[in-house]
């Protein structure tokens, strides 16, 4: 019997596997790859999580050539698997209901209108330039959203998700007027600082430290809290100045009126701090240039917006033989689409109603995903006051107000006007803005937020637009709650094809409500798409 011969060099190495891949298609040439240590191991791409992009080349070895996909939803999920497929030949096509692309990526400008399902019809009046991002405004340094930024050239600048001049302001607690973030950050570090300290020196933690571990706990909180010799927080310069320090002959005013331990702990600020310690929050962020949805056009110009069809509500997901066909109507007319085969990138709740026969593993799993409430309301000012009168520039007000959050702009600086986020608020607050009219709502709004910052934030108001995603046509939600996680066995007709019909968007992900999550989604359901063409 003849031996077959291991390639040991470079060059017999390709010539195998290119027979390989010729006889057994590039699945079985994949599997040899990493049988000779060429390729990661299924264990070492899971942990690794890699993602390579599709591309011509890879039908070189195969013959074969790439299929014809409909991406059910034209949201940053369904953007992002008609972009990364294109890259290989791919015909894709993608129905949006909406007359936009983007989904919840949504970037209010003046003139913009919307209908939400109360019937509240709203124009936008914002002024050139201006704008609100009625839906994602942020973006981390370490999420993928930034990579595609890069790819696709849209420029990005820093979006200020804490700022120390910002106020906090809670009239539950009894404040009656905001203080600032550094300050109340220095007085709660500073007693939590002192107490801790005072404790280690009468000894509460002999049994938990040793001698120079007390005494280097000991440095550190006098340095952490701004403590004396007698281990005391008396203030400082860290909690700011009613006169700043200038030229000769001003030093300087340290704000005075120090409160008690009680007192600070009593205001409930503290609760505040640890949002700047979460992963997805922590400094530095960014935003595009110019609005969000600068991401959601670009995938569409890379896509090719001949291949998007907005306007286009799916009525039916019919799985065939050999395909798949999509039913929608547009202008008044119904149309079916076949292809190879389709990814449903719409919400889940928009899915789980449109009539399908994938099957009843499938509409469970949609209906197990719960969607979320949030709302905002963009406040356009005739001055950037708050700049001016507060010095405030970007970073979020936190309140326990029913607005919950206040946004000042991270963009237009030292400029004539400004669109402030009057709101930001989720659930039952957000629900019961939502009932209002926009009328009412801006002035329920603005009377929260008049508490804070004074008559200002009534008299130079020039225009405002709100918007609310469960009331909004064709998504219904915000973000989603997806019980048990992404990985919980529910969801499993969601995470594996269901024939010729895969699932992408950011509740199938551990980022939620970010493009991240839409995005990395959208790559997993690529790859398995991919891998399953060339090996067919």
């Amino acid at each position: 019997m003849a031996v077959q011969q291991r390639p040991e060099t470079g060059t017999s190495r390709r010539a195998f596997l290119r027979n390989v891949g010729v006889t057994g298609g590039a699945g079985a040439m994949f599997a040899t790859m990493g049988a000779l240590g060429l390729a990661p191991t299924a264990q070492a791409a899971s942990r690794e999580q890699a993602y390579s992009a599709p591309k011509s080349g890879d039908f070189t070895l195969t013959g074969r050539g790439a299929a014809k996909v409909v991406v059910v939803g034209g949201g940053i999920a369904g953007l992002a698997t008609a972009y990364e497929l294109g890259k290989a030949g791919y015909d894709c096509t993608v129905l949006e209901a909406r007359d936009r692309t983007g989904g919840r990526n949504f970037t209010v400008r003046g003139g913009d209108s919307t209908v939400d399902l109360y019937g509240n019809r709203q124009t936008a009046r914002f002024s050139q330039g201006q704008y609100l991002n009625a839906g994602p405004a942020r973006l981390p340094q370490w999420m993928v959203t930034l990579d595609y930024c890069r790819e696709l050239g849209v420029p990005v600048e820093v979006f200020t998700n804490t700022n120390a001049d910002a106020y906090l302001y809670n009239e539950s607690a009894g404040m009656t007027a905001p203080v600032r973030y550094r300050t109340a950050k220095a007085d709660v570090y500073g007693y939590v600082a002192e107490l801790l300290a005072k404790a280690t020196d009468k000894g509460a933690l002999d049994k938990e430290l040793t001698a120079s571990d007390q005494d280097r706990l000991m440095e550190f909180l006098k340095d952490f809290g701004d403590l004396g010799d007698e281990l005391t927080y008396g203030g400082g310069e860290r909690r700011g100045y009613t006169t700043v320090p200038a030229a000769t002959g001003t030093p300087g005013v340290l704000l005075g009126d120090v409160p008690s331990a009680s007192d600070v702990f009593a205001s409930g600020v503290g609760r505040y701090f640890s949002f700047e310690f979460g992963f997805d929050q922590a400094m530095l962020m960014f935003q595009p240039v110019g609005g969000m949805d600068q991401i959601p056009k670009a995938l569409t110009r890379a896509i090719g917006a001949h291949k998007v069809r907005t306007g286009a509500a799916v009525s039916r997901i019919t799985q065939t033989a050999g395909g798949v066909t999509v039913t929608y109507t547009q202008g008044g007319r119904t149309r079916a689409l076949e292809a190879d085969y389709c990814v449903g990138a719409l919400p889940p709740n928009i899915l789980a109603r449109i009539p399908h026969n994938l099957g009843s593993g499938v509409q469970s799993a949609l209906e197990a995903v719960t969607p979320q409430s949030a709302g905002k309301i963009g406040l356009e000012y005739r001055s950037r006051w708050w700049e001016l009168d507060h010095k405030i520039y970007g970073g979020i007000t936190e309140t326990d107000l029913d607005v919950t959050h206040i946004w000042h702009p991270s963009y237009g600086f030292h400029g004539e006007r400004g669109v402030l986020v009057g709101y930001y608020n989720y659930d039952t607050d957000a629900d019961a803005y939502a009932k209002l009219t926009p009328g009412e709502r801006e002035k329920r709004a603005v009377a929260a937020g008049v508490k804070i910052y004074g008559e200002k934030y009534r008299t130079e108001l020039a225009a405002s637009f709100s918007h609310h995603w469960r009331q909004t046509p064709h998504l219904e939600a915000a973000w989603h709650d997806t019980p048990g996680g992404p990985d919980d066995p529910r969801y499993k007709p969601l995470n594996e094809p269901t024939g010729r019909v895969y699932f992408a968007g950011d509740w199938l992900s551990y980022t939620d409500a970010w493009q991240h999550g839409a995005f990395t989604s959208a790559r997993r359901a690529v790859t398995k798409l991919h891998a399953r063409v060339l090996s067919a």
